[in-house]
């Protein structure tokens, strides 16, 4: 028995110290210091981060050398401090969460180490980070004109448009990538920036056409614009499964940096973003134009289902975790998920859309035959990507992106929309409302009532609340287009639409007939059609889509 309980004791121990390691140890530190109100809890917190430096050199990052040093200025060590400070400085590799330089420029960084200020170390310290914060943002901008190089193409020399569509549907300029990462400057208006992160694969070949997907990062009220991003940001923690997934079959990640005032979700102003980020990088990287996907998390999730509901021509697919299926900003006008595909993944355990919600909401999509699944995890809470569990439904997402291709001409289209910057769907373009039309038959509002919502009490415990709303809102008038074509012939069905485009393919109509344009059952057009040199170089310079390429348009005025 003794000899029995002493190995049982040896054992435990054994494992005790084995599940022990860097980060356990840094937390429990954090954890202290966050509650220190004096030296000795300062110098407990310390001491156990030094404890994890010796026995874990190898993991040694920003953070843990950011709290050391703090620890130990206010300790008054300031050789410790120092020491801990000169190793951050210079720090740009995995594991740290920001640049070095950026820990001593910051706004809050003379309030931290106020007890250093008058050491002369501090000022030589502050002089050599400007040098590498100068470093820094000189090698992002080496790497973003290496990442924008291109072959020169003649597009704009060649003046027979037949030969041009030929031209810009073989058009291949690109050339090899040094790197992997590339952190890309991205302009809002003339005084804001921000950024995307774009991950390649292991071998990119600009000879082969790839997938993209686009992810749409959550919480956009609580983050800040960067005109820079590390692949540490991006890459792992709650993202590592789209990049292991991505790494797998070949896909290109990129991922985009919002704002409160400029998102996907709940304001206009940054709308804009997604769709303009994906032509910069057609310009330089070969996609295939049948293959980009968005996906995101929470008010991502409701970014990449807004993008559906009001912007989804460049795009094949949709897909969001914990999803808040609303436009924030206008009508959810849901049939226009028939023109593409949404695939949710929800959890029981959700405050920010109730499961009883996202049951009625798939009922919906069932009545409409939308291309629309949805996937229900049973005990995980909002932040479901930080379980190992959801990895089955980044798999999900990865197959149904293998076998889905954008049907670039597709037979019909159904549009309603509220907004005139969003009247455009494929190969009908520019639809302007006219809301002072009566209705014709067809047009209704599709919505249902919200009862019951899950919210945290005071004590951080789920109580579910009754609540009594609709799931969409409808705060102005829309307009509704129906159109279909078939052997040369257009038929447009309109309610509350003044005009709009037809856009004009050789893979659609034949040339060397007339085309022929019914519109609320009454013929519109009838002739031929021949090719636009201006317009369809001024359509493709504005979407970079070798695909859907468009060499005239026929204008409709009801």
């Amino acid at each position: 028995m003794r000899y029995g309980l002493m190995m049982f004791l040896i054992l435990f121990g054994f494992f005790a110290e084995a599940q022990e390691n860097y980060s356990t140890i840094t937390e429990k530190a954090s954890e202290i210091m966050e509650v220190a109100k004096d030296d000795a809890g300062y110098g407990k917190a310390l001491e156990l981060y030094e404890k994890a430096f010796r026995a874990f050199p190898q993991n040694i990052d920003s953070d843990g050398l950011y709290n050391a040093s703090i620890l130990a200025s206010k300790l008054k060590n300031n050789d410790k401090a120092f020491q801990y400070l000169m190793s951050l400085s210079s720090a740009k590799g995995s594991g740290y969460s920001f640049p070095g330089w950026n820990y001593i420029l910051e706004e809050d960084a003379e309030k931290e180490y106020r007890n250093l200020l008058s050491d002369p170390r501090w000022n030589v310290l502050k002089k050599e980070a400007v040098q590498y914060k100068a470093q820094f943002y000189n090698e992002l901008k080496e790497k973003e004109k290496e990442f924008y190089q291109v072959h020169k193409n003649r597009l704009k020399e060649i003046k027979d448009p037949e030969m041009l569509y030929r031209e810009i549907r073989n058009l291949n300029p690109y050339q090899p990538k040094k790197d992997r990462d590339y952190s890309i400057v991205f302009k809002i208006n003339d005084s804001v920036n921000t950024s995307f992160f774009i991950h390649f694969p292991a071998s990119y070949n600009p000879q082969k056409k790839y997938t993209l997907m686009f992810f749409l990062h959550g919480a956009v009220r609580n983050n800040e614009l960067a005109d820079y991003q590390l692949a540490d940001w991006n890459l792992g923690g709650w993202n590592r499964y789209y990049t292991k997934y991505a790494d797998r079959n070949d896909v290109i990640m990129v991922f985009p940096r919002a704002s409160k005032k400029y998102n996907w979700m709940l304001s206009d102003d940054g709308f804009f973003m997604i769709p303009e980020m994906l032509k910069q990088v057609k310009k330089t990287i070969n996609i295939d134009d049948n293959k980009v996907f968005i996906a995101g998390h929470s008010n991502g999730a409701t970014g990449s289902f807004s993008y559906l509901m009001k912007q989804p021509t460049q795009f094949a697919g949709f897909y969001g975790l914990n999803t808040y299926p609303k436009v924030f900003t206008g009508g959810t006008f849901v049939e226009n998920i028939k023109n593409r595909s949404f695939i949710n993944f929800s959890t029981d355990k959700d405050y920010y859309y109730p499961p009883n919600a996202n049951d009625d909401f798939s009922k919906m999509m069932k009545g409409i035959q939308a291309d629309y699944q949805e996937y229900r995890y049973n005990g995980f809470p909002h932040w479901f990507p930080q379980f190992d569990e959801s990895e089955p439904a980044y798999q999900i997402i990865f197959k149904d992106l293998n076998a889905r291709k954008r049907n670039p001409f597709p037979k019909e289209i159904s549009w309603e929309f509220d907004d005139e910057r969003y009247g455009n769907i494929d190969w009908i373009s520019n639809i302007k409302l006219d809301t002072i039309n009566r209705k014709i038959a067809g047009k209704k509002e599709l919505n249902f009532k919200i009862n019951k919502w899950l919210a945290y009490d005071d004590h951080d415990s789920l109580k579910e609340q009754n609540v009594d709303k609709y799931a969409f809102d409808f705060p102005r008038k829309s307009g509704k287009i129906k159109a279909e074509y078939n052997n040369n012939v257009f038929r447009v069905e309109t309610s509350d639409i003044k005009s709009f485009s037809i856009n004009i393919s050789p893979e659609v109509v034949n040339l060397n007939e007339k085309v022929k344009v019914y519109v609320n059952g009454k013929l519109y057009f009838n002739r031929k059609i021949n090719y636009n040199h201006e317009y369809l170089l001024e359509n493709f310079l504005n979407t970079q889509d070798r695909e859907q390429v468009w060499i005239n348009y026929i204008d409709v005025k009801i």
